[in-house]
């Protein structure tokens, strides 16, 4: 049995007592019974009243209760869809105070959780207000009265932290663009006068419109500036080129040079006045030495001349230059055409230089050659010779290929052009092929020139014996040593010849080896002696026996009808079949 049914019996026990006490007390006094009736009566009103009013109160509770039920289970509907929650969902055999109090605190909780969610939407939506004032863009899209959700809370967090990131970007962007700004500024004397550049230069950075209209004006003005500065320092660079130009041509000492060196760099406009100063004072200076100038104008330009590979024809195309009337309008034409020089040549400069090296290496090439040919270079030391030979071998590679590139680069160049590219009057190719054969020219003749001086040398011979070469040392015999006489060679002498000196022979050996082994073929010295006679040595040797035949004898005779028969044959025209005379 539950106490309330307990306590409930308890009292109703509790009243029974106490109309018993009551009777027991009214029959002692000797209340008539109709009284007693009445008494009663009052204490049944009484007790009735108060447990009418008891269950009137607690009805009245229960109807509370279910009112605020009823109005908790519509909050909690109406917050679950604000913030985007599931309904809540009510405890089975729940006692209406229990179903009351537990509806009660879901409603208090989810209260409390959008009152969160406001305070956190009011945060965001104040710092997105500072984030767009300082970006100049719209605020965030979401209503300011609406329960925002988790997501829509989260997306607009990501939002701030996009505009954060882009603030801090544009910031160091504004920074790094007012620093160089405000060095052109410095450097170009200028002094903002627009308020745009004054917001930019002279108010507080944290204050300036980060929007992409402000960074694009910024960089277009720093564009402007570094247009204007590029602009000066290339007319300063100008002016300084020509002040240069002007010391050299009118040959200024070093210690005027040396008075605007502080002015040799930068481009402020205090310096760009003092160089636009010298130049005017040079400019006249210039007047003054109009023929000094001009001539130095002409050194140059033959300098360039020689770099551009022009022919005398192309230079003498320039009538000014041989012009002695030194007036303003001759030096302008020299100027003109030497800055027109100047600039074909550094247009084609890579062209020019690729033929220069070419020009270098031939003329190596030729030196090599020329070494080559010379008899002195056996005489060698330190192993010259070899590192000759082997610089000569590699010309020799390099310069087939140096002139395969050139040939394709200005095939190119023609094309693009639409003109022959030359030097020294003369296609590049041509030029080449001209070089190449006159070093071909050169070394036939060359070798025509030693191929007749063996002829004739060997014609020397045959009349009158090998001639004595000078010794390039000579032995000093002391007092004591007796001297040594060579003895004379046991060879067979021809008719008709003249025996060489005890002395020569030994000389001239090497003289008849080469005969004998370039022009026939023919045997050492020690074997019997041949002689190879050209054309022009028989009919030499014929005239001459015409004019005095004394000076042959009858042998010879013999020997010189036999080669003037064969000279008259059909014999080659360069060398006889070789006639041995023996004796």
């Amino acid at each position: 049995m539950r106490r309330s049914e307990v306590l409930a019996e308890e009292s109703v026990v509790c009243l029974q007592k106490a109309l018993n006490h009551l009777r027991e007390i009214w029959e002692l006094i000797g209340i008539p019974e109709d009284q007693r009736l009445q008494r009663t009566e009052v204490v049944k009103k009484h007790i009735k009243g108060l447990l009418d009013m008891m269950i009137a109160e607690e009805e009245s509770l229960k109807e509370r209760l279910l009112k605020s039920i009823n109005f908790c289970r519509k909050e909690l509907n109406t917050l679950c869809k604000e913030l985007s929650l599931e309904s809540f969902k009510e405890k089975e055999e729940s006692t209406i105070l229990q179903l009351e109090k537990d509806l009660r605190t879901q409603v208090e909780m989810m209260l409390k959780k959008k009152k969160e969610r406001m305070q956190e939407l009011k945060v965001l939506q104040e710092r997105d207000q500072d984030l767009c004032e300082v970006l100049c863009t719209t605020p965030y899209s979401i209503s300011s009265t609406l329960v925002p959700s988790l997501e829509e809370l989260d997306q607009f967090r990501q939002h701030l932290q996009t505009l954060a990131e882009t603030k801090a970007s544009r910031r160091e962007e504004f920074i790094n663009i007012k620093k160089q700004i405000i060095l052109c500024m410095e450097e170009l004397d200028h002094t903002p006068d627009t308020s745009f550049e004054r917001d930019v230069v002279c108010e507080d950075e944290e204050a300036f419109c980060l929007s992409l209209e402000n960074i694009a004006a910024l960089q277009t003005l720093l564009r402007q500036l570094e247009m204007q500065k590029a602009q000066n320092e290339a007319l300063c660079d100008g002016l300084r080129s020509r002040i240069r130009e002007l010391w050299d041509r009118l040959q200024i000492p070093p210690e005027e040079r040396e008075a605007l060196a502080m002015f040799m760099t930068g481009s402020k406009t205090k310096i760009r006045k003092a160089l636009q100063s010298e130049v005017d004072r040079l400019e006249e200076l210039k007047i003054q030495n109009m023929k000094k100038v001009i001539e130095a104008i002409r050194v140059e330009l033959a300098l360039y001349w020689e770099k551009c590979f022009y022919s005398q024809e192309q230079r003498q195309a320039f009538a000014p230059y041989f012009d002695e009337n030194y007036t303003e309008t001759l030096l302008q034409l020299h100027d003109t055409e030497l800055g027109e020089l100047k600039h074909y040549y550094e247009t084609h400069k890579e062209l020019f230089e690729g033929v220069q090296k070419w020009e270098d290496s031939w003329k190596l090439f030729l030196e090599f050659e020329r070494k080559a040919s010379d008899p002195s270079r056996f005489t060698n030391r330190g192993g010259n010779l070899l590192k000759e030979e082997k610089q000569r071998a590699k010309l020799q590679k390099t310069l087939p290929k140096l002139e395969e590139e050139l040939k394709a680069q200005i095939e190119l160049w023609e094309q693009e052009h639409s003109k022959a590219f030359v030097v020294n009057g003369q296609k590049f190719m041509e030029y080449v092929m001209e070089q190449w054969e006159m070093h071909r020219l050169e070394k036939e003749k060359a070798k025509q020139e030693r191929q007749l001086k063996k002829s004739q040398q060997t014609e020397t011979e045959m009349l009158y014996g090998s001639t004595p070469r000078t010794p390039s040392k000579r032995r000093v015999l002391g007092p004591n040593t007796p001297g040594k006489v060579r003895k004379p060679s046991k060879t067979p002498t021809r008719l008709g010849q003249r025996t060489a000196p005890l002395g020569t022979q030994g000389h001239n050996k090497e003289n008849i080896e080469l005969s004998g082994s370039i022009l026939t073929g023919g045997c050492p010295y020690l074997a019997p002696l041949q002689r190879n006679l050209t054309i022009n040595s028989v009919a030499s040797t014929y005239s001459e026996f015409a004019k005095d035949p004394s000076l042959f004898d009858c042998s010879s005779v013999g020997s010189q009808r036999e080669l003037s028969k064969a000279s008259r044959s059909d014999v080659p025209s360069r060398v006889l079949n070789s006639t041995n005379i023996q004796s």
